[in-house]
């Protein structure tokens, strides 16, 4: 029975050991991997550095060569017996300490203003523009951000400035045509209200 029992002890022991070595030996594989690694990884650093600087002083004299790094010299008037010296720095040229007011423009002739009728006035915090039938506070808005906002530029419009305007309004394209604009405006313009409120109805 005590045989039997040591035999049992002896057996668990070894086994104990086998799985301390394996775990022991699995350690040191992944040590010595490390370790591989770290020296690989040392070396391809070291590798990178020895290229650069091996680079910068190629560099360095290439730009030699070129004559890059060298000073500028003046050749002597004495000849090839008097050695050449380094080219003096040109001095700087002192700026003036303010710039001198340009001349004066010639006034262009005067242009006559057209006279603005007096029917032509915005109403009380609205646009000029809103005065025409078909055009609201969107819409004047919109030509307003397209440099529009005097009913004389809307009058003075040509086919082609008024087909190109169009195009440009977006949702509402279509209105300037179909509400009359450059009609309305040409009869504000002229100060010819009767004309006006005969076509489109009372202002």
């Amino acid at each position: 029975m005590d045989t039997t029992q040591s035999a049992q002890h002896s057996t668990a022991s070894i086994d104990a050991m086998g799985a301390i070595s394996a775990v022991h030996i699995v350690l040191m594989v992944v040590l010595a991997i490390a370790a591989i690694l770290v020296i690989w990884w040392g070396s391809v650093l070291r590798r990178r550095r020895r290229e650069a600087d091996e680079q910068v002083v190629e560099n360095r004299e290439i730009a030699e060569d070129a004559g890059a790094t060298a000073p500028p010299t003046v050749e002597s008037p004495m000849g090839d017996d008097v050695p050449a010296v380094p080219a003096a720095a040109p001095e700087p040229v002192p700026q003036p300490a303010y710039e001198p007011s340009p001349e004066p423009a010639p006034e262009a002739a005067p242009v006559a203003a057209r006279p603005v009728p007096e029917i032509v006035s915005a109403p009380s915090g609205g646009s000029e523009l809103t005065q025409l039938k078909g055009l609201g506070p969107k819409l004047a808005v919109t030509l307003t951000e397209l440099g529009y906002t005097r009913i004389d530029q809307i009058a003075d419009l040509t086919p082609a400035e008024a087909e190109a305007l169009d195009a440009r309004l977006g949702a509402f394209q279509g209105r300037m045509a179909r509400d009359r604009w450059i009609e309305q405006a040409r009869l504000l313009a002229a100060g010819d209200r009767a004309a006006y409120e005969a076509q489109f109805g009372k202002l």
